[in-house]
């Protein structure tokens, strides 16, 4: 099957993403709902993608090769402020933070965001394996795994951000 070029883009993003949800996807396509990212995967993209146990969306192995990203588990590629949070949340073995706290300390870097931004990318990252969740009278958060023992990618913001 020949993919478009928008398909083709769409496939490296999951692939990339993965595991991700259909508002991540939603958000970086500049879609309107999760419905139509659904529409969009099972019209164009049904072949190179699956939902894992979490309901969270997977590239298949072909996919990975069509797009040509080498899927090496010791590599995670997250859109910026998914990044930027990586670099200013508590390691490990840090006191865990809430997510206003990890809002305050991503501005005091300079960067310009909103809580509920923070919310997704903290929950992402979470689902990615990189950030643990400490239950406490509100979630809070740490790094799962030591900073250096990572390799952080950072994805290009789509062009109609």
């Amino acid at each position: 099957m020949t993919l478009s070029e928008e398909a083709e883009s769409r496939l490296a993003d999951i692939v990339s993403l993965q595991p991700t949800k259909n508002s991540e996807l939603q958000e970086r396509w500049g879609l309107d709902g999760g419905s139509e990212v659904h529409q969009y995967l099972e019209s164009e993209l049904k072949e190179y993608y699956y939902r894992d146990e979490n309901s969270l969306i997977r590239a298949t192995p072909e996919a990975a090769e069509l797009v040509g990203i080498d899927t090496d588990e010791d590599i995670v590629r997250v859109p910026p402020l998914q990044s930027d949070i990586i670099d200013v949340l508590a390691g490990p073995d840090g006191e865990p933070q809430s997510v206003v706290s990890v809002l305050h300390d991503l501005e005091d870097a300079g960067i310009e965001t909103d809580v509920d931004a923070v919310r997704s990318g903290l929950r992402s990252l979470e689902d990615k394996g990189i950030v643990a969740v400490i239950k406490k009278t509100v979630p809070t958060f740490r790094l799962a795994v030591e900073r250096d023992d990572i390799e952080v990618e950072t994805l290009e913001e789509p062009a109609h951000a």
